[in-house]
C-alpha cells in the first residue's frame, strides 16, 4: 500500500543535521499515547517486528494526552515518532505541537472502541441511562431545578431501580482520552436531559461545559491511572465498585467482569460496531511526518496497522477486542495515510 521510503539528500544546516542526527541515533520506531490504543499498537509492533527486517518498535503507555504532549514537545531524536489517542487531537494540541516545530501531523483513524461500566460477575449486572451515569458522578448536578454539588452517595438515590450499594467508581486521569470521551459522550449526554442545563448552554457554553465534564472529587471517583489492568483487578477486589475502561479489557476479562448495559444496550462488539451502544468513540495514532525519512520503518509500520490481517473483519486486532472500521471507511484511511496527508495546523 506505501510507498518505500527514500532517504532526501539534506543539505549541511541546522535542519540537515537536525535529520542525520535522528537517523545515526536512533534506528527503533518511539510511540507513546493512550492505554487504550497501547494493546492494538504493541500486537502490531510485535508482529511488524517478526515479519519485517526492522526493530520492535518501543511502546509506552502514558494516556492520550500525556502522549500528544510528549509528541508535540518537538522533532528529534528526543521525541516520540508516533502517538497513539483515544480521542482525536484538540486544536490547542495542533497549536502545541506547530510551536514546537512540529507542523505536519498525520492522523490516522485505526478503529472504534466502547467505553464500559464493567463490575466483578460475583454482583449484579447493572442498567444505567446517561442521565443516571451523570447524576452518580458529576460534581455538581440538577435537583428540583437548582444546580448544588452532588448530594448523591448511594446508587438508588440516583435511581430507585439501581442497587442500594455506594457509588463507587474507578477511572482514567484527566490525561487519559477515555476520561476526555466519557465526559463529552456520556456525561454530557445524561446532563442535556435537564431544560436548565440547555438553556445554560446557549447562554454560557465554558459554564455548561463545566457543568456537564466536571466529575466529582469527593471520594466517589477514584482516579486509578492509566493501567486499565489495574482497575480490573481493584474490581475483582471489590465486587462493590465499577470501572470505567475500553471495551477491550472488558473483552479480555470477561471471564471475571461484565459491562453494563447503558440506554437498554449491553456492550457487545456487535452492538459497538453498528452503533446502537451510545458510548463508543474513534481511536487515533498520530505520525510525525518529519520522522518518516529518518527513523526506519515508519510507512511499513502503518502498512502493518492498516492491513487485512490485522484490520480486517477476522484480523488479529479484532480478536484483541478493536472494532475495525468498514470497509469504504479504512480504503479512506489507508489512501490518507498512503499519501502521508497532513493536518492542517
Amino acid at each position: 500500500m506505501f510507498k518505500k521510503p527514500t532517504l532526501k539528500k539534506i543539505g549541511i544546516g541546522l535542519v540537515g543535521l537536525s535529520m542525520i542526527t535522528i537517523a545515526e541515533a536512533r534506528d527503533q520506531i518511539r510511540i507513546v499515547g493512550s492505554s487504550t490504543v497501547f494493546p492494538f499498537s504493541t500486537a502490531v509492533a510485535e508482529e511488524f517486528g517478526r515479519s519485517t527486517g526492522f526493530k520492535t518498535p518501543v511502546v509506552e503507555s502514558t494516556g492520550s494526552g500525556g502522549g500528544l504532549k510528549l509528541f508535540c514537545a518537538g522533532v528529534g531524536d528526543n521525541y516520540p515518532d508516533i502517538t497513539n489517542s483515544s480521542r482525536a487531537i484538540k486544536s490547542s494540541e495542533i497549536e502545541l505541537c506547530a510551536s514546537n516545530g512540529v507542523k505536519n501531523v498525520i492522523e490516522v483513524k485505526v478503529g472504534y472502541d466502547g467505553i464500559v461500566l464493567a463490575n466483578s460477575k460475583e454482583a449484579s449486572q447493572l442498567s444505567f441511562s446517561l442521565q443516571d451515569i451523570w447524576l452518580g458522578l458529576a460534581k455538581d448536578v440538577v435537583v428540583n431545578g437548582e444546580i448544588i454539588p452532588n448530594p448523591y452517595q448511594y446508587w438508588n438515590e440516583v435511581n430507585p431501580s439501581l442497587p442500594n450499594s455506594k457509588i463507587e467508581v474507578l477511572g482514567p486521569p484527566p490525561t487519559s482520552g477515555t476520561r476526555d470521551a466519557f465526559a463529552e459522550i456520556a456525561l454530557e449526554g445524561g446532563c442535556t436531559a435537564y431544560p436548565e442545563v440547555e438553556a445554560l448552554r446557549a447562554k454560557d457554553n465554558n459554564r455548561f461545559k463545566a457543568l456537564c465534564h466536571t466529575i466529582r472529587e469527593d471520594g466517589a471517583y477514584i482516579e486509578a491511572g492509566e493501567n486499565d489492568n489495574l482497575i480490573v483487578g481493584k474490581l475483582l477486589a471489590n465486587p462493590g465498585a465499577i470501572g470505567v475502561f475500553g471495551y477491550s479489557f472488558l473483552e479480555e476479562n470477561s471471564d471475571v467482569i461484565q459491562g453494563s448495559f447503558v440506554e437498554g444496550h449491553e456492550p457487545s462488539f456487535d452492538n459497538i460496531s453498528d452503533k446502537i451502544y451510545q458510548i463508543s468513540r474513534s481511536l487515533f495514532v498520530y505520525v510525525k511526518k518529519a520522522h518518516i525519512d529518518s527513523v526506519p520503518g515508519i510507512e511499513e509500520f502503518l502498512n502493518e496497522f492498516l492491513s487485512e490481517k490485522a484490520m480486517g473483519d477476522f484480523g488479529y486486532l479484532a480478536e484483541k477486542g478493536l472494532i475495525p472500521l468498514p470497509a469504504p471507511e479504512l480504503l479512506i484511511v489507508q489512501n490518507k495515510a498512503d499519501n502521508l496527508i497532513s493536518l492542517k495546523n
